[in-house]
């Protein structure tokens, strides 16, 4: 056997993560580490340090998911797999299944360093490059575990059985997912106004501003020169909606219901939120589409998309935007915690990819 460092360059990163790798860090949903190796075996020394929420892998061979595992938080040498015939090429990928929690200052992915009998390959990019941005949708939450399931675990979320990666399959396409469970445009489900996603959209990782990630360059200003999407996806807007209508919160008055009605000058809040949000999105990927999908749960918010997206595209004339309607739940399609479930993941990979196949050349 031989072991070679994790920074090797056959080895592919696609994840927006530091030049860090002695550990390679990944934070991010969906983040993952790719092989291509002719090889009879494969091992992974790997960590997974968290204080509440775990980490979960998936291990992805020649393109179809073979394990689902739960981390151990010291590091551990992990088989990838064994006995295979090494003249064949292997593709292997190592998947990230659960979010960036915000809420755990320790929650990070580290890779050290892998051991083999073979011999690494280039592996070469997909044709198609796409970005997801969102929210506990996005992240996948509630989309395995039983329907009964209600504890907010980590556990309950799987990137590999979530929309972002079902599309990334569907368009033999390279997938980054940004996204935060109950986080919005404007507002959190909570009434946050911190606990939104375009404040922490230029950053590598800031939104956990410990003083580890700081020392290894996660509150820097991310790079987008270093991964330019051909679309970029967004799905925000439920719990900007969850905002208005949860009257519990410390920040209620934040964002406040007329009736059964958006009081309008807090719905004019959120639409020009999202309105500086594609402009902040348009900014950073200058040739990409930009797609806001919405409505799985519920599409109340639908409007007021839509009216910040006509006014972002006639102030900006930039005609390369839309809005992707997503078929709404059901009880056929729900999940764990009233979230999508894999079902409600497949249909909503379905109709995106086939409005990107009519726009991405």
């Amino acid at each position: 056997m031989k072991i070679s460092e994790i920074d090797s360059e056959k080895i592919k990163i696609c994840a927006r993560t530091t030049g860090s790798r002695d550990p390679l860090i990944l934070t991010w949903t969906g983040s993952f580490v790719e092989f291509n190796l002719k090889a009879s075996e494969l091992k992974l020394l790997m960590a997974g340090p968290f204080a509440s929420y775990e980490n979960w892998i998936a291990i992805e061979i020649n393109g179809e998911v073979v394990a689902r595992q739960m981390l151990s938080k010291e590091k551990q040498w992990i088989s990838i797999f064994r006995m295979r015939n090494p003249q064949q090429l292997t593709n292997v990928r190592i998947i990230k299944e659960v979010q960036a929690f915000a809420g755990d200052a320790e929650h990070r992915l580290e890779l050290y360093e892998l051991e083999t009998d073979g011999e690494l390959q280039v592996v070469e990019d997909r044709p198609i490059k796409l970005e997801f941005i969102g929210d506990s949708i996005t992240s996948a939450e509630g989309c395995v575990g039983a329907k009964s399931e209600m504890d907010w675990i980590a556990s309950l979320f799987s990137h590999v059985n979530s929309y972002p990666y079902m599309v990334g399959k569907k368009l033999d396409a390279d997938v980054r997912v940004f996204s935060q469970s109950g986080w919005g445009t404007y507002a959190s489900w909570d009434c946050n106004p911190d606990n939104v996603i375009p404040k922490y959209y230029e950053g590598i990782c800031s939104l956990m501003g410990t003083e580890y990630f700081e020392a290894h360059g996660f509150n820097d200003a991310w790079d987008f020169a270093l991964w330019q999407p051909d679309a970029v996806i967004i799905n925000l807007g439920t719990n900007d909606d969850g905002a208005f209508h949860n009257t519990e919160c410390d920040n209620a008055s934040l964002l406040r219901m007329e009736g059964d009605d958006y009081l309008e000058e807090d719905r004019i809040k959120v639409r020009d939120a999202m309105i500086a949000f594609l402009k902040l999105v348009r900014k950073n990927n200058p040739k990409a589409y930009i797609g806001w999908a919405f409505g799985v749960l519920g599409d109340k918010m639908e409007s007021t998309i839509k009216e910040a997206l006509e006014i972002y595209i006639y102030d900006s004339k930039d005609i390369n935007a839309g809005y992707i309607k997503l078929p709404e739940l059901t009880d056929k399609t729900v999940g764990a915690r009233c979230h999508p479930g894999k079902k409600a993941h497949k249909e909503m990979a379905k109709v995106i990819a086939k409005e990107l196949k009519h726009i991405i050349k």
